[in-house]
């Protein structure tokens, strides 16, 4: 899995722990799969969570990318979470609470892609040098634990974290690598999950982190082009004869050319 692959939109926490969502995920539509040893997995629980996870990833799941998400660099547990990734197939390896790029040092000897969380007021201002390490793929903005940093009152809008948001974003674009929304707790709120999704498509991220099933589909919907923009998109193709032109009433170029041919592929793929 490189940036060059297209991105996941929708990227589901399975608890590693759980073994009927470990078998649930099958059969969703979530483009990528992180089977969760961090914060999913009850203190107790870890050693039980590391076999399911091997036994569920050597099972395989067909036609899914997977990834699994260790513990944090400086926890004991970590270790154990990396013997128990060799030798398995992943798409990718999430790490959780990147402050600097030595954190990513455990992991990289599994040569395996990372998705780097950025969850402090310090990863936030270390985000472009950790986006540019040639092992991370691309970047995950963890905004529960960033809003505990940042000592923000419980329900919050998250609007308080614009400016953090926002340098997620400018660092995985500076370093070619994806990006990826926080997750939404309110697991019962269907019509603020579709809000703040369609609000992280227009912030500029690739996808969504997801904690529950349900979110799954409209998570799709919201980073899948909608059929207007197809149009649209389509309409500006056919009609571009290169160089800045008039079109439907505003000045194009080539720049919006490809944007529009990108589109395009992404709606295809």
């Amino acid at each position: 899995m490189t940036p060059d692959d297209y991105p996941p939109r929708s990227l589901l926490y399975v608890p590693g722990s759980n073994a009927r969502a470990l078998e649930k995920a099958q059969g969703l539509a979530a483009d990528l799969l992180i089977i969760d040893l961090e914060d999913a997995v009850p203190e107790g629980r870890k050693v039980e969570a590391r076999e399911a996870m091997r036994r569920a990833v050597e099972a395989g799941y067909p036609g899914k990318r997977v990834a699994v998400r260790v513990n944090a660099t400086g926890t004991w547990e970590q270790e154990a979470d990396i013997t128990a990734l060799y030798g398995l197939a992943l798409d990718a390896v999430v790490l959780p609470k990147v402050d600097a790029v030595a954190d990513l040092d455990p992991v990289r000897a599994l040569g395996v892609p990372i998705l780097a969380m950025i969850e402090t007021p310090v990863a936030i201002y270390a985000a472009r040098e950790i986006a540019a390490d040639p092992a991370v793929v691309g970047l995950i903005a963890g905004l529960n634990d960033l809003a505990h940093e940042l000592k923000l009152p419980d329900g919050m809008d998250r609007g308080a974290m614009s400016h953090a948001i926002q340098a997620i974003v400018l660092a995985a674009r500076a370093a070619g690598v994806w990006g990826f929304d926080g997750v939404y707790n309110a697991i019962d709120d269907a019509a603020g999950f579709a809000s703040e999704a369609a609000e992280g498509r227009r912030l500029g991220f690739d996808g969504k982190t997801l904690i529950h099933p349900t979110q799954v589909d409209p998570c799709n919907a919201a980073f899948a082009p909608s059929v207007r923009e197809i149009a649209v998109a389509e309409a500006l193709v056919a009609a571009a004869t290169g160089g800045a032109q008039r079109h439907d009433g505003r000045m194009i170029e080539d720049m919006h050319v490809a944007a529009a041919r990108a589109l395009l592929e992404r709606a295809g793929r």
